[in-house]
């Protein structure tokens, strides 16, 4: 039996990449798992996954930068599924650049997933999460928020992703001190290079100067940090992994 038969996750930005994997990971270590994503036909080859290995998900197409969508996107994970336990806070996206002169829809943009739809996720699960630290079958529940080595270290190019980040971890550490002592612990995964399609937004000038930087870099994969965000939530009640960063062997910084 998984160790986590039994629990419910709901994980945003399901339909790529680490969302994707972390859905996967969960799902093969017995969570039943919603999928929370734009881009349904997506999630729907995902679910078909998951369930064709016996496993269960349901699919919830929402833009979590809408606070009305992503109270209902938790709000049918737990009348469909029966609870939650898990929320992994993976959704986001990058958009690098100088800025002076930046285009600031971008900025807009990044604040709007990072940020906001993070803090909408939030907000609408943690009476659920609450509930389910208190209950059988493992007394403890889970916030994953995916943040970035970005959250970390700022750089020039980055500066609002970094401001983005650096709010997903200071948020993160604030609401666990709130919580922790009810058993609901709130972790931050911070990714560095990884293959996805996160880069892929960016306009094509910022596009080459991301390649140029990770040119013969061994990136991760997105499995990679699927495995931190299941080791996170599969720890006993007594083990709270609080921030883990995870960056390719050979990248710096």
């Amino acid at each position: 039996m998984g160790t986590l038969e039994g629990t419910v996750a709901l994980v945003t930005g399901a339909s790529s990449g680490i969302g994707e994997a972390a859905a996967l990971a969960l799902s093969e270590r017995g969570a039943a798992v919603a999928l929370a994503a734009r881009r349904a036909d997506r999630l729907a080859a995902l679910a078909g996954q998951i369930e064709g290995n016996g496993g269960r998900a349901l699919v919830i197409e929402a833009d979590i930068t809408e606070r009305e969508q992503a109270e209902a996107a938790v709000r049918r994970a737990v009348d469909e599924l029966g609870r939650l336990d898990t929320l992994v806070n993976n959704a986001g996206v990058m958009l690098l650049g100088p800025v002076v002169d930046a285009p600031v829809e971008e900025w807009e943009r990044m604040i709007s997933v990072n940020v906001m739809g993070l803090l909408y996720c939030a907000r609408a699960a943690l009476p659920h999460l609450l509930e389910s630290a208190g209950q059988e079958p493992r007394r403890v529940a889970d916030m994953v928020n995916v943040s970035s080595v970005a959250g970390r270290i700022a750089r020039s190019g980055s500066g609002v992703y970094n401001a983005t980040k650096h709010a997903v971890g200071a948020f993160s550490e604030a609401l666990r001190q709130e919580v922790t002592g009810k058993f609901v612990r709130i972790s931050l995964v911070e990714p560095g290079a990884v293959a996805t399609e996160l880069a892929r937004h960016n306009r094509p000038e910022i596009l080459e100067t991301i390649k140029q930087r990770f040119e013969g870099l061994e990136q991760l994969q997105a499995p990679d940090i699927a495995d931190a965000i299941a080791y996170i939530v599969a720890r006993p009640r007594h083990v709270a992994v609080n921030e883990m960063l995870v960056r390719p062997t050979q990248q710096q910084s």
